[in-house]
């Protein structure tokens, strides 16, 4: 940043600790709006009633100093332009006194209300354009125009006057940037030139020249996405040591008999789904092809992705190779163990359990047993990343909720292959929308479970915020009760925290047995419960022994009970969209009527009342992973976590016009990496790769 004139040490150490250390990334920090001064918004003009954006100074400031009657202090802001004055009202924010000096010059945007016939704003979204000790040329040059809105950090102690003058230096002093797009791809998706496109958006001319220039400059963020992410597949099957597995598509459709897969298939209690059959096929095909497989399987709960998944590692077993099954938690990898030794219990396909709690002797004769072969398949944690697990043949692996795991732990699991790099299948516990597996699953191929099984009821859901309804939940239990069937309580933590808001399950069992459920048997499953206790309460709970079950969220997923037909979900508005169809998934998996209540308010900000009530209206698992993007973005797509600040600067998955920009970006990459596969015709493109993705992103992307 020394580069710059105009920022100096004190400003670059704040610009530092915004996250900007180069000229990249300085004019990688776009806008987030304009306010156009050829159309002026003039205070004068303001009408009660409607939301509007102002430039105005401060004029004075005045904060009471206490509390009024509803405990909020507030603090008064009178601004003022050339047409007149408005009344700006901030409560709970008492920094504002700081922020908004007079002669402060700043953005105030928000609703006009009426407070006793005086116009006023309440809580308006600000941005300080100009200190009181920036140059007044400045600001008023900055005013006559176009003026771009830069998200400023108060934190930082930075405006967006300043960063508008220091991007404004970096274009002066940039002159052309370097196109590597050629001319005829420009064409071709009428795209702009990129210097156009970096002058307009930082200093438009006019509205007009925005669109475009946003367009020019979203689809280079996901091009350069999708280019890496088809360089890393084609790297991988370049350099992919192939185990070719005896697995026919006939013993799918059971022309062939008698092998581990078809006898596996042919004793399900029930008829596979046309998408199931289709999903298997695909991946048979992957099985005995040249490539090792690198597939996404992902489909609504209850959807039978469990059954694809064993098959799958059947087919492994069988060829002589061995499979590992690895799920995030070790309550879930119980509950897999389990259910795989019952779906299996005809065939002659040793399963064992490996997490962290399985010690001494017995982990050591476990050891022996995987390296010489004689365990099958196994289910664990990442307890089966550790050096001292080795296979004498892994041909499989299949990791269950793929999102808590990083592809190191993916790249470390499939490494464990000594004769071969095994085949891979990823699981998501819930749907994600395409668009956003072809950014965070770019190198993996796409099998989509789009169909459930027939005889599936339907859940009815009931969002009650109010506790005063809440017996509506409780009766429906004992309702449930009566007539045999059982019910689950989920909490979101499994004791009081004077942190959390939140009902606990360890009190909450405690009071519904003295209150709501008296004379019921009530049972308690949490994580941290020791492995024989958690085994044995959902023992009881199978057997109706427990006819309420208090839980945590480890019964998220693999508790297949059929007799559950209630599910409470306690402080509702602390789950995600995603947690609450997987939880709601554990209830209805029989023939029975079932019911799922939301328990809980919509919070402050309104967002979980959003999610509360989307979840209500849908139990469309794909519909629900759409609005999940909406209200939640696209969250950090590279590295480890999956929420948050997004990768993506101007992008946004839940536009439509910015998804037409992912496909045809994805197609674009294809056709360059197919023509050029190491871009040593393209070096501008390699260069740009690694100048944009860091160290570690890079890695991620380079890693399969």
């Amino acid at each position: 940043m020394s580069v710059l004139d105009k920022v100096k040490p004190r400003k670059a150490e704040q610009l530092r600790l915004w996250g900007v250390e180069s000229v990249l990334d300085l004019l990688t920090t776009f806008p987030r709006r304009y306010i156009d001064r050829t159309v002026k918004a003039d205070v004068s003009g303001l009408e009660v009633g409607s939301e509007a954006a102002i430039l105005a100074e401060v004029q004075r400031v005045r904060s009471s100093g206490g509390y009024n009657r509803n405990r909020r202090a507030p603090v008064t802001v009178v601004v003022r332009d050339d047409t007149g004055t408005l009344e700006v009202v901030f409560f709970n924010q008492p920094w504002r006194t700081k922020q908004l000096r007079e002669g402060t010059e700043a953005i105030f945007w928000g609703k006009v209300g009426d407070y006793r016939g005086t116009r006023q704003m309440v809580n308006p979204v600000v941005d300080v354009v100009a200190g009181v000790d920036e140059p007044v040329v400045g600001r008023q040059r900055r005013t006559l125009r176009i003026l771009p809105i830069y998200p400023a950090s108060a934190k930082a102690g930075l405006t967006s006057w300043e960063i508008g003058t220091f991007i404004e230096e970096a274009l002066e002093r940039a002159g052309d940037f370097l196109d590597p797009l050629a001319g005829e791809w420009l064409t071709a998706l009428d795209l702009w030139d990129r210097t156009a496109a970096m002058r307009a958006i930082h200093g438009p001319e006019s509205m007009a020249v925005v669109g475009p220039a946003r367009r020019r400059l979203i689809f280079d963020e996901l091009f350069r996405l999708q280019l890496a992410l088809v360089l890393r597949r084609r790297a991988f099957e370049h350099n992919a040591r192939a185990l070719r597995h005896d697995v026919s598509p006939r013993e799918v459709t059971g022309g062939v008999k008698g092998t581990p897969v078809a006898r596996f298939l042919a004793a399900l209690p029930f008829e596979l789904t046309k998408a199931q059959r289709r999903a298997l096929a695909v991946i048979v095909a992957d099985l005995a092809g040249p490539f090792p497989m690198h597939r996404l399987l992902q489909g609504d709960v209850g959807s039978g992705k469990t059954v694809v998944a064993l098959a799958a590692l059947l087919g492994a077993v069988q060829s002589g190779h061995q499979g590992a099954l690895m799920v995030p938690t070790e309550v879930l990898a119980e509950q897999h163990a389990v259910a795989v030794r019952q779906m299996l219990g005809a065939l002659d396909v040793r399963v064992e359990l490996l997490t962290s709690r399985v010690k001494g002797k017995a982990r050591a004769q476990m050891l022996e047993d995987l390296a010489s072969g004689a365990v099958s398949i196994v289910v664990g944690t990442h307890a089966l990343l550790t050096e001292e697990v080795a296979f004498k043949s892994l041909g499989m692996v299949v990791i269950d909720e793929q999102h808590r795991f990083g592809v190191e732990q993916r790249a470390t699991l499939r490494a464990k292959g000594e004769e071969g790099d095994p085949d891979l299948l990823v699981m998501t516990a819930t749907p994600i929308p395409r668009t956003a597996a072809m950014v965070i699953f770019g190198d993996l191929d796409l099998t989509v479970l789009d169909e459930l099984p027939p005889g599936r009821v339907a859940i009815t859901t009931t969002w009650l915020p109010a506790p005063a309804d809440e017996h509506v939940a409780w009766d429906r239990v004992r309702q449930e009760v009566d007539a045999g069937h059982r019910a689950f309580v989920v909490c979101p933590l499994v004791a009081d925290s004077p942190r959390v808001e939140a009902r606990s399950a360890t009190e909450e069992c405690d009071r519904l047995r003295a209150g709501e459920l008296a004379g019921l048997r009530v049972g308690l499953l949490h994580g941290q419960m020791p492995p024989a206790a958690r085994e044995e309460a959902m023992a009881q709970f199978r057997r109706g022994d427990i006819e309420v079950l208090v839980a945590t969220t480890v019964i998220e997923v693999g508790v297949d009970v059929p007799e559950a037909t209630v599910m409470v979900i306690e402080s509702a508005d602390r789950f995600g969209i995603a947690q609450l169809h997987q939880l709601r998934g554990r209830v209805g998996r029989g023939q029975l009527p079932s019911w799922c209540f939301l328990l809980g308010a919509g919070g402050e900000d309104g967002v979980a009342g959003e999610r509360l009530a989307a979840v209500e209206a849908s139990t469309d698992g794909f519909a629900l992973a759409e609005e999940d993007l909406r209200l939640r973005g696209e969250g950090t797509l590279l590295g480890a976590r999956q929420q948050g600040h997004t990768d993506l600067r101007l992008a946004s998955l839940s536009e439509p016009e910015d998804r037409f920009l992912l496909t045809e970006a994805r197609r674009v990459a294809e056709a360059i990496v197919n023509a050029d596969p190491h871009l040593e015709a393209n070096e501008a493109l390699a260069d740009e790769i690694k100048l944009f993705l860091s160290a570690d992103e890079g890695e991620y992307l380079f890693k399969s």
